[in-house]
């Protein structure tokens, strides 16, 4: 399956092109070697850099971050991949701290050819600001996946634009949501929470049964946990179900932090606070504390990501049944609303193998490589993909129906400004713990969004 379809007429000139750029290719890497690596390879289509689905050979390098969704998806994603190019050497190059290991690397200008960021000591976006990525904007517009389906219509998650360019796509599409145990409540009668008030009323249920030291904990270690389980969701339930309150928070809009619907949210916040469903314990819990805690049955609830199953699975107690819910705060009737995370891919600007890059790229999107990535990882992939007969977990089947339900709100991926986001964990922090008022939230993030603009 080829990606960009060329007209017969222009045959004669890319051949051309094609031979004064091995010339070039070979003129610059003899004496050295990195001729060795920089080895021109023939893609079907006959022009290396052009094209990715065709025969591809060679080196390929992939650098990957393993974490919370380990390494076997990677590995049998690459196996599958390896064996429709069996001509191609895949080098692979992961762990968890890749990441710092490979800085030098790309530093001096010798990256791999495909990369995955995620994991500590990434960030997609100053790898673009570094000039470290290649532009696929106009490649991104047309390509297909080997399926020969266009991988732009496939994506769940659209990619991020820098200054309408695109350098990412977002290979993993999570959400964060509440997560409570099916059988802890089934056994105990209490049901799954459909709106706030359901939640808080469900909550004092469990409170008062003393079968739990608090029916709610988080890591009060790091914030955003409960920033996208909870607040962040609230923003948007708060804005008549209108995500763009995310993207103007994001863009430092002035007043974002201070409007009516951030201060019904943080409200909402105040309320969960107050009627003491809260575990006090939360504050210094790093996010494994506190999924040790639920896991035990500590609690009833906790704000999570996708990946909790799966990081836990060694510890998750037999007859545990993870239960998921996009979001708690909104009204009886309302619509669910899902904040996402992802992860995303991305294409050296100096890669070697350009063509193989690109051909596991439209490999790497495809429905198949999405329920792999399921199975093995208890995530989702950013593709959209019936999981029903899959082997994926059954909270990930789950999740892909709220997903792809209409009553439920997929806001868009945005990032805050690194030193507002500091200023947000502690000062929700702060909310959580009753030193600080729900004004004076407002008034600390205005005034970092504000010193951020200067």
């Amino acid at each position: 399956m080829t990606g960009t379809q060329r007209k017969p007429s222009k045959s004669l000139l890319l051949l051309i092109i094609a031979a004064l750029v091995m010339m070039m290719a070979a003129g610059c890497s003899s004496g050295k070697d990195g001729g060795k690596d920089n080895k021109v390879v023939q893609t079907s289509e006959g022009v290396d850099g052009q094209k990715g689905n065709g025969e591809v050979a060679g080196e390929f390098e992939i650098q990957y971050f393993v974490g919370g969704y380990g390494d076997k998806g990677w590995k049998k994603i690459l196996a599958e991949f390896q064996k429709k190019h069996p001509k191609l050497t895949i080098k692979q190059i992961a762990g968890p701290k890749i990441n710092e290991q490979m800085r030098p690397r790309w530093i001096q200008g010798n990256p791999p050819d495909f990369v995955y960021i995620d994991g500590s000591g990434s960030n997609a976006t100053q790898m673009v600001l570094d000039d470290q990525l290649m532009d696929l904007t106009d490649y991104f517009k047309e390509a297909k996946n080997v399926e020969g389906k266009k991988i732009s219509d496939q994506l769940i998650l659209k990619p991020i634009a820098y200054s309408d360019k695109v350098y990412t796509l977002p290979f993993v599409f999570g959400s964060w949501g509440i997560f409570y145990d099916k059988t802890f409540f089934a056994e105990n009668g209490w049901k799954e929470p459909t709106h706030f008030d359901d939640f808080l009323s469900v909550s004092k249920t469990i409170k008062e049964s003393g079968k739990v030291k608090a029916p709610f904990i988080f890591t009060g270690k790091y914030a955003y946990y409960f920033h996208g389980g909870v607040l962040d969701s609230a923003f948007v339930v708060n804005n008549n179900n209108d995500p763009s309150i995310l993207q103007q928070m994001a863009d430092l809009k002035a007043g974002s932090f201070s409007s009516e619907p951030v201060k019904k949210a943080l409200a909402q916040i105040v309320k969960m606070r107050d009627s003491g469903i809260l575990d006090p314990a939360s504050a210094p819990l790093s996010h494994i504390d506190s999924q040790m805690l639920f896991l035990q049955h500590r609690n009833a609830f906790i704000p999570n990501g996708l990946w909790l199953e799966n990081e836990m699975k060694k510890d998750v107690p037999t007859g545990f049944e993870f239960g998921f819910i996009p979001s708690i705060t909104q009204a009886s009737g309302g619509k669910y609303i899902a904040i996402p995370f992802t992860a995303t891919v991305g294409i050296s600007k100096k890669a070697k193998n350009v063509p193989a890059a690109k051909a596991f790229l439209e490999f790497l999107f495809t429905e198949q490589s999405a329920i792999t990535w399921a199975e093995e990882t208890g995530a989702l992939g950013n593709i959209k993909a019936d999981l029903e007969k899959s082997n994926a977990s059954s909270l990930v089947k789950t999740a892909m129906k709220f997903y792809s339900s209409d009553n439920t709100v997929v806001a868009p991926y945005v990032e805050l400004n690194a030193d507002v986001e500091k200023v947000k964990s502690d000062s929700t922090l702060a909310l959580l713990m009753g030193s600080l008022t729900l004004e004076e939230w407002m008034e600390r993030l205005e005034a970092a969004a504000e010193k951020s603009r200067k």
